[in-house]
């Protein structure tokens, strides 16, 4: 197996030869840029695509410009919309976006469905792959479909808050990464101000009372 695959992904080190054969012979390391559209909404699926390094954003769009986040695909992951799109041999229903620089394992789709039916070690990767990132969108439709603004908002900036007590993001970032509207976010920030637990700034929010947040948070 080859040395670079193995690092990223252990699992492949399960193949048998035969399939590592096919899997070293189709495969290809690519290195995508920082804004890099990996995948567009409606388009055919060429290839299985899983991150070796690097964060790829996948996002939906609705015909109003609304954006959600679904999830990241980062080191050592595939993403689950092209797992689904190479199974049924349908088009993407989201896009992917390469969030920093992406170094990439690229199988074309042939080799893929080949892996796929010859060995047992590949479908229990891809599968399981599948079922761990299902899990993941079932609890963002439950936060977004049920949970309280302000209390997610209230959880996100607690989680990502840097050592400078600031988070470099715009309410229309937040309104995404929460998938709900940027007033929506503005009105509660501006909430959030008014109790002394944020300060709003252009492009960046700064944190100035964690244990207030996360007071909301436990609530």
């Amino acid at each position: 197996m080859n040395a670079e695959f193995a690092k990223s992904f252990p699992q492949f080190t399960r193949l048998d030869p035969d399939s590592a054969h096919v899997l070293e012979g189709a495969a290809r390391v690519v290195t995508l840029p920082v804004g890099t559209p990996v995948f567009h909404d409606g388009s055919a699926c060429a290839n299985y695509v899983l991150v070796m390094e690097g964060s790829v954003r996948v996002q939906k769009v609705a015909e109003n410009g609304r954006e959600i986040v679904l999830y990241r695909v980062e080191s050592g992951q595939s993403c689950v919309l092209t797992t689904n799109c190479l199974i049924t041999h349908g088009d993407y229903t989201a896009e992917g976006i390469a969030e920093t620089e992406v170094r990439a394992l690229v199988v074309p789709a042939a080799a893929f469905r080949t892996l796929l039916g010859r060995s047992e070690a590949f479908r229990d990767f891809v599968f399981s792959a599948y079922a761990t990132r299902i899990s993941d969108l079932l609890m963002l439709i439950e936060e977004v479909a049920f949970g309280r603004v302000d209390v997610r908002l209230a959880a996100w900036l607690c989680g990502h808050v840097g050592a400078d007590d600031a988070i470099k993001a715009t309410h229309q970032d937040i309104a995404t990464e929460l998938g709900t509207a940027r007033e929506v976010v503005s009105r509660q920030l501006k909430e959030f101000e008014r109790r002394g637990w944020v300060g709003l700034h252009r492009g960046r929010v700064e944190i100035r009372n964690r244990t207030g947040l996360g007071s909301l948070r436990e609530t």
